[in-house]
């Protein structure tokens, strides 16, 4: 399943939240030396079971693809 996701780097916490169909995470990590993609993709794999990011590797706006049947109706 592909899902377009909003990042926001530099926040106080992780958080995920579902706004007009675009999933939008907050992560604590700054958008430098890769490290706010790592930490997107370990977190989206706690929670979904898998992630890889397709597009958007130094955009805030990104595509996933994560497994099918994930629970992207809890957000």
């Amino acid at each position: 399943m592909l899902i377009t996701v909003k990042v926001r780097t530099g926040s106080k916490k992780f958080e995920i939240a579902m706004k007009d169909g675009i999933l939008h995470v907050s992560l604590t990590e700054l958008a430098e030396n890769n490290r706010a993609n790592i930490e997107l993709v370990k977190e989206m794999t706690k929670t979904f079971g898998s992630c890889r990011i397709l597009r958007g590797l130094k955009s805030r706006i990104k595509v996933l693809e994560l497994p099918d049947g994930s629970a992207l109706e809890s957000f």
